[in-house]
This record gives structure tokens, sequence and C-alpha cells, in this order.
């Protein structure tokens, strides 16, 4: 099974793919396929760098490159585990990608819906490199994951989490999600 994981930056879908690493599930990141790729093409790894990559990589392999470099990751994982998460989907168009290469049946989508100024907030308190310091930032980080597709990814999840309480209700609300994925993968739900 591959539990794909969308939602808006800073919305909590780390907490879900962490909660499966945690019960031994691997994971992989779009957003580390698109540094690693910033990597390879002899560029420091810079918000700007990573983003222009992001854009190109789509430029030359089509909107769903990520994807596509993601999909050997995903088969060698399978070889070694029943269920893969993939992290960080922004498109339709990878999702096909997905279901192109593997069973649809065994896809589940997980969308968090988190409020954009909720969001920012965690974002700034957050403090990575590639995090948003002021509203504009954080306003056109999202139009930029919008134009990608992610809202069409989100209005197409089989389960989605509303993460708009305390970070314990939310862990809660995610632990629960897990245990309904692993019935279903088990062929119990």
């Amino acid at each position: 099974m591959i539990v794909i994981v969308t939602g808006m930056p800073g919305s909590g879908k780390s907490k879900i793919v962490k909660e499966f690493e945690k019960r031994g599930f691997p994971s992989v990141s779009l957003g580390d396929i698109v540094r690693e790729e910033t990597v390879k093409r002899g560029l420091e790894l810079t918000k700007e760098n990573v983003a222009k990559v992001s854009i190109r990589l789509r430029q030359e392999l089509g909107q769903n490159a990520v994807a596509k470099l993601a999909v050997r990751k995903v088969e060698e994982l399978l070889k070694k585990s029943p269920i893969v998460v993939i992290d960080g989907v922004r498109s339709l168009d990878e999702v096909g990608t997905f279901r192109g290469a593997f069973p649809d049946e065994d896809i589940v989508i997980v969308a968090v819906h988190t409020p954009p100024k909720l969001r920012f907030e965690r974002l700034k308190a957050r403090g990575r490199h590639d995090d948003p310091k002021t509203w504009e930032d954080f306003e056109e980080r999202d139009w930029k994951e919008l134009r990608f597709g992610i809202g069409g990814v989100i209005a197409m999840a089989d389960y989605m989490l509303v993460n708009d309480g305390s970070k314990e209700e939310y862990e809660k609300k995610v632990k629960e999600l897990v245990e309904v994925i692993l019935a279903l993968s088990r062929g119990e739900a």
C-alpha cells in the first residue's frame, strides 16, 4: 500500500509521516528529491535554488517530474515494506504517475488542512531556512503550491485531517487515522 500525504506547507503532514515511520514503515519525501536534484546540479541549497530546480524539473520532465523520480525509490522500498508513505504530493499529475505505476486500489490519499493564519505562525516558529518570514512570503508560497495543483490533490483525498486544535488533539487524530489505514492494509476495514 502507498499512503500519499498532502497538504499546504505547515499543515502537519510530517506528523503523519513520522507516525508511520515510528511503526517501521519507510517514507519518500518529494521535497527531498527536489533538494537532491538541486545538489546534483551543483547548486547551493537555498530557497531560491530549490524553487528554480522544482520549476525546471517540471519544464524538463512534465508536471509529474518529481513523482517520476520518486517511483523507483518507492518500488525499492515496497520490496522490503508492505506500506510506503509519500510525503509532499502537489498535483493530480503526480497522483496519476503513482496510480500508473502501482495498483490504484493500493493507493490512499491523506490530506491535512490547517487554517492559514495558524500555519503561518507554526512555520515562523519552526524556523527552517525555507520557511516564510512575512505574511507576504507566506501567501506567495501558498499561491505557488496552489498553482502546482495541490488543491486538486486535497480535494481527491480519501481521508482529511483538520489540524486546528492543540498538538495533543492532532496527535490523537493522527494515531487514530494510522490505525484505520493499517487495518485497511490488512484487509480488516
